[in-house]
């Protein structure tokens, strides 16, 4: 028996419509038998070689022939097997071609959805989508879509989580973003010159291999240990370059949103919420300029950087975006550790300092590349302190604060009773930090 009017809610509800990624994706998927080959070829390169040669120009056609038709069946039957739908409370996926997965993605566990374009995927007029979601210890992606596409269900997924009803969250679209700050290429390409990882990597390149060779002799051990020195002095370099070109922040109801890169582009949120942690860092060589870069520790995100580069009085301006009410502090208003730390950190102990406002827990470190941590209250998990011998004997001790990204900021070489106060009247900030703390995301 059926109560009365529940057939009707029952009809009334509208199916769930299952979704196919766009058809360029079978390739994405076709390279996986060739991969392998290529890495068993790469792993043992003489077998490799003996077997091409005693291949004949039938018997490799033949190979061919095979392998090619393969990978196309195997790429189309991994899309045709793999679907997509958004329902009331989840977004559920569907993949695997001979074992079935189905990830059920709770709507009001959503934190972020991120937008990537890899070079080939912009020719191709398609996009990944990427989601940042609560207790996933990495993203899970529908790849690929059509760039609209994936816009549009980025805008309602947004809108579902923020609590929108489905028949409204279609019309809502993307919320409006206004821009707080973008990097000049000429600004961000003078900044990685006057970074010194840049120019120790790539001193370390060329310096490197010519004594190794006056050594050994031996090309492959130059080879081996010289393209990984210039791989991360590129990286360092012109792979940096690359990825944080035309970058930009803007401000959403839904986060902070970051775009950038020059060969892949990628469109990202960032819940202010979820933030744990931002740092601020100048390096030596942009004081001068009044240079600083801000980076964070998002929880559950692999978002680290938030401003690449930027004149500190708009890069803090940014940061109070991302942490309202919070006023980064002068360097005058942190408290150095006292004279007797020089004896366990010489020199360097001058770069260290601590503060605490009513809401944040502050402290630096760096003499070349200075550092400034902030913590938001509401953020730390848990406070330890720490003394070994050598600081216990100079009455010395360092506090820890662990956030939720599984991070750790430390006040570093405090006078030992100061220390003993400040893990007590800490723990507290914690506990009625929590209370008052603002929701994961700007979704209201």
């Amino acid at each position: 028996m059926t109560a009365p009017g529940l057939d009707d809610d029952i009809r009334a509800k509208p199916p769930v419509t299952e979704r196919r990624l766009h058809p360029v994706t079978p390739l994405r998927r076709a390279w996986a038998p060739i991969a392998v080959i290529a890495g068993w070829a790469v792993h043992d390169p003489d077998q490799a070689q003996r077997q091409l040669t005693r291949l004949t120009t039938t018997t490799l056609l033949i190979a061919l022939a095979t392998v090619v038709p393969a990978a196309a069946l195997y790429g189309f039957l991994t899309w045709w097997f793999t679907h997509f739908a958004v329902t009331d409370s989840e977004l559920r996926i569907r993949t695997g071609l001979l074992f079935r997965r189905t990830a059920h993605i709770r709507l009001e566990r959503i934190q972020a959805v991120d937008v990537t374009q890899p070079l080939l995927a912009r020719v191709a007029g398609v996009a990944k989508l990427k989601l940042d979601v609560v207790g996933a210890d990495k993203k899970d992606e529908l790849a690929f879509l059509g760039e609209d596409e994936a816009r549009a269900l980025r805008a309602e997924l947004l809108a579902r989580a923020a609590g929108f009803a489905p028949e409204t969250a279609h019309e809502v679209g993307e919320a409006p973003s206004r821009q707080l700050l973008h990097v000049p290429p000429g600004v961000l390409a003078v900044s990685l010159l006057l970074t010194g990882a840049t120019w120790g990597s790539l001193a370390a390149a060329l310096v490197v291999p010519p004594l190794l060779w006056l050594a050994t002799h031996s090309l492959w051990t130059v080879l081996a240990t010289g393209l990984p020195l210039l791989g991360a002095a590129g990286a360092s370099s012109v792979g940096r370059f690359v990825a944080e070109y035309d970058w930009s922040v803007g401000e959403s109801p839904d986060g902070l949103r970051i775009d950038h890169g020059l060969l892949d582009r990628t469109h990202e949120t960032v819940p202010p919420g979820r933030v744990q942690t931002v740092r601020i860092v100048e390096p030596l060589l942009w004081r001068r300029r009044g240079w600083v870069r801000v980076e964070l520790d998002v929880a559950g995100s692999s978002n680290s950087v938030l401003v690449p580069v930027a004149p500190r009085e708009i890069a803090e301006a940014v940061v109070a975006r991302v942490l309202p009410g919070v006023t980064v502090p002068p360097r005058a208003a942190l408290t150095r550790p006292p004279r007797c730390a020089r004896w366990c950190t010489p020199v360097w102990w001058r770069g260290y300092g601590f503060t605490a406002t009513d809401a944040v827990f502050v402290a630096r470190h760096g003499l070349l590349r200075r550092s400034l941590a902030l913590v938001p209250h509401a953020k730390v998990q848990s406070v330890r302190l720490t003394q070994g011998p050598w600081k216990r004997a100079r009455g010395l001790a360092d506090v820890h604060v662990d956030t939720g990204a599984n991070k750790t900021v430390t006040a570093r070489l405090r006078d030992a009773r100061e220390a003993q106060g400040l893990l007590r009247e800490q723990a507290e900030r914690s506990r009625t930090g929590r209370r008052g703390a603002r929701p994961d995301r700007w979704m209201a």
